[in-house]
């Protein structure tokens, strides 16, 4: 994929990110981090993108025409998708972006349909589904081995190169919340997890922009045929931000609800980040178990594989 291409897609997916009009200050901060971020992983102007974005100094249709191929359409719509359904199922707002979108790249409704019930889907699995049959109480070490796990999967997900499995990594992150909240007495909805999430600094859009804009810059998402073998070459030399931002939230979450939610923002944030700090150390001594995790995921079935996360 040129770099014109690559412009396209991730200004469509920064176009996708504000479709719904309600992003608070908090979350356009944590975008423009990202694309300050992902402005340095290549030769691309992401902050600059993000400012003809936000300052409406370029067009969707613009950006759809210069996308030429099948597979680069395809691309931009199901990342699309997946950021509109980072941070839960489309509003209306989002499904009128999308059909416009899907028209300004000459898709048919049928031809993105599955893809799209596919996203819904594992934006709307209840954080709570993954209680059923366990423990609601789980003992220090068995807390810290589900961490371990949740981590080990997420690092396994971002080595693919499918777009559903890095939109999986959010769903399976809150889900990790909720058992450990639920471990310590603390029945959590939705909307307190995303809340707790946002406190540590973790936004749920912008998490989806920096995992999935990573993966296209280095030619991995998207990609068939050894695309999983170039992940896993690439996971090695990076810092593992799946496998780091999963263990940082969940030594948190155990901290935060284990002291019965009395940690203010301000020390929530400050251990977020000096556990995210130690975990990105710990993502290449794990990253022999997420290459074999990677190699057993079936992405076909990757709704399963959040229902039981």
């Amino acid at each position: 994929m040129n770099e014109t291409e690559q412009k396209a897609i991730l200004t469509l997916s920064l176009m996708a990110a504000f479709a719904d009009g309600d992003k608070n200050e908090t979350e356009r901060a944590q975008i423009k981090g990202i694309a300050d971020t992902l402005a340095g992983e290549g030769t691309l102007n992401i902050a600059a993108l993000y400012q003809d974005v936000l300052l409406k100094r370029t067009s969707l249709a613009d950006s759809a025409q210069a996308l030429q191929t099948a597979e680069a359409k395809n691309l931009a719509y199901e990342m699309a998708v997946c950021v509109c359904d980072a941070d839960g199922v489309q509003s209306d707002a989002e499904r009128a972006f999308l059909g416009e979108l899907r028209g300004a790249l000459g898709l048919g409704a049928q031809q993105v349909e599955a893809y799209t019930q596919q996203a819904e889907a594992i934006a709307a699995v209840p954080v709570a589904a993954a209680a059923a049959g366990l423990s609601s109480t789980m003992s220090d070490a068995e807390i810290d081995k589900s961490i371990l796990n949740s981590s080990i999967l997420n690092g396994a997900l971002e080595l693919l190169p499918e777009s559903l499995a890095t939109m999986a990594i959010i769903p399976l992150q809150m889900k990790l919340v909720y058992r450990i909240g639920k471990s310590y007495g603390f029945e959590l909805d939705r909307g307190h997890i995303k809340d707790f999430l946002a406190t540590a600094g973790v936004g749920l859009t912008s998490q989806y922009l920096e995992q999935a804009g990573r993966k296209l810059l280095g030619g991995l998402l998207g990609s068939i045929g050894g695309g999983l073998l170039r992940g896993i070459g690439r996971q090695a030399v990076s810092s593992g931000m799946s496998f780091a931002s999963t263990y940082a939230l969940g030594h948190v979450a155990k901290r935060y609800y284990a002291g019965g939610r009395v940690l203010s923002t301000e020390l929530l944030r400050e251990s977020f980040n000096a556990v995210l700090g130690e975990a990105k150390g710990l993502s290449t001594q794990y990253l022999p178990q997420m290459q074999e995790k990677a190699r057993t995921i079936n992405v076909s079935q990757i709704l399963d594989t959040v229902r039981k996360g």
